[in-house]
């Protein structure tokens, strides 16, 4: 088969062997000539050039994304006989690593450290002798219970991670339950959760289901000492609640990877937002495991066996 990877990705064509592997510039549209390709990778491409390529790509029959969710490759229009397989499962370390180190960031002051040291002050409230678990801030994830709303592998991978650190921890899914070990409950049981939440994360898919799903009623419900993380989609969060929350101190603090708008824009109240950390949506961007999850699926492709990952189009 004719296999098109990108040149973002580092899938090496030695391990493709057997096939036509071809390396594409993921920045523009696939060349002409090489519309009769019957595989193409996904990774990194412009809306514009994605839709392109779906147009030419007249005979493909395998369509391996490697970004988690499946927007971008559904709305590119790719023909209907296509399998469409998303990249689940590769983003799971890099962005449970980004999540654990936002939420230390808060929870150990780092915001206000950096600002002492930029002073040049050296801050008695952070240092010596303190108490473990002060009433109106959260110092510490020992004991401290974690809400991680998105529970799927991602979740549950920082789920251990908290764990590892001492703090007791609710998943929250479609479906209640118990899920790798952890206790998870449903959006519509947030009610009775949030009031006792130290840390919220939200690992959410965009959806229509998901947006604004963290709004200004159920921000109004987390308790003054919260604090929340975001490294789902910017969309999930209700971004002019979220500042109002910062601004009248109802939250302590927030950490956001994404946002609605991306490019953030200069002009954006999330700026100037009191307490907040914005970082520019790294927490994922390396997938680990692309070249297993391509082979998987060129097996199935080929031996018509089942596709892992694979996109319901119905």
């Amino acid at each position: 088969m004719k296999i098109l990877i990108p040149d973002t990705t580092d899938i090496d064509p030695a391990d493709l062997t057997g096939h036509e592997v071809v390396r594409y510039d993921a920045a523009v549209p696939v060349p002409a000539e090489h519309a009769d390709a019957e595989v193409v990778v996904v990774w990194g491409t412009p809306p514009d050039a994605l839709q392109e390529t779906a147009r030419r790509l007249s005979r493909v029959q395998l369509v391996q994304a490697l970004a988690a969710g499946p927007d971008s490759v559904l709305e590119a229009g790719f023909r209907e006989e296509a399998v469409i397989c998303t990249g689940v499962g590769l983003h799971t370390l890099p962005v449970a690593e980004h999540a654990l180190a936002l939420m230390l960031h808060l929870v150990r002051q780092l915001p206000t450290a950096a600002r002492s040291q930029e002073e040049r002050s050296w801050d008695p409230r952070l240092g010596g002798l303190q108490p473990l678990h002060p009433e109106d801030r959260v110092t510490t994830l020992l004991d401290a219970h974690v809400l991680i709303w998105g529970f799927g592998a991602i979740g549950q991978h920082l789920a251990g991670l908290c764990t590892a650190l001492g703090a007791r921890v609710t998943g929250v899914a479609r479906s209640a339950g118990e899920r790798g070990g952890y206790p998870v409950v449903t959006p519509e049981q947030l009610p009775e959760h949030l009031p006792g939440t130290d840390v919220l994360v939200l690992i959410l898919p965009q959806d229509p289901a998901t947006e604004r799903a963290l709004n200004r009623e159920r921000l109004d419900a987390l308790p003054p000492r919260a604090l929340v993380v975001n490294v789902g989609r910017g969309s999930t969060v209700d971004e002019d609640a979220l500042v109002d929350a910062l601004d009248a101190g109802s939250i302590a603090g927030a950490a956001i990877d994404v946002a609605a708008q991306e490019p953030l824009p200069a002009e954006s109240p999330l700026w100037s937002a009191p307490h907040l950390t914005i970082t520019p949506h790294m927490a994922g961007g390396r997938p680990i495991g692309a070249a297993p999850l391509l082979l998987e699926n060129l097996r199935a492709l080929a031996q018509g066996g089942d596709f892992t990952n694979r996109v319901d189009r119905t």
